[in-house]
């Protein structure tokens, strides 16, 4: 069984779409980043001078459901088990995540769950909390929704 919840852990492919860049072909130095996060994906758009870049990345991981009951140590043994691989997963995902924003110059967080704030732990604990200028809770948004939040939040400051 054990092998089956890895199996259905697997990180998924990341797609990217690229809708702007400075003249010279290269992207400007500043990136600022927005992004809608839960447990199952993570939108991500960056703003820099001369453009906007997108990426949307799948955890691979089907919500989470921890099931009370049972005092017997065997039951909680399998319970904690399937949370520390879940947990494990998660951090794989955030470090994925991670890797596509370690570049940013600030980093907006926002979405419907406790992944946002989960994001931002792991953020500080890679020593790049402090780029972060906002936490939201949001709930669910299309990509263009997302993308337009993203630039009016970047756009005020």
């Amino acid at each position: 069984m054990a092998t089956n919840i890895l199996k259905d852990l697997a990180l998924s492919s990341v797609d990217l779409t690229l809708s702007g860049r400075a003249k010279n072909g290269f992207m400007a130095m500043k990136r600022q980043v927005g992004l809608w996060i839960d447990h199952r994906e993570t939108f991500v758009v960056s703003l820099r001078d001369q453009g906007e870049e997108t990426a949307r990345i799948e955890s691979g991981v089907e919500k989470h459901v921890r099931f009370s009951g049972g005092n017997r140590p065997e039951e909680g043994s399998a319970d904690d088990q399937r949370d520390r691989q879940f947990a494990a997963h998660l951090n794989k995902y955030y470090d994925e995540v991670i890797s596509h924003i370690r570049d940013a110059e600030s980093i907006l967080l926002f979405g419907p769950g406790e992944a946002k704030g989960e994001l931002e732990k792991r953020l500080a604990s890679k020593g790049l909390g402090g780029r972060v200028v906002g936490v939201e809770t949001v709930d669910k948004m299309t990509a263009p929704q997302i993308a337009a939040k993203v630039r009016q939040h970047f756009r005020k400051q």
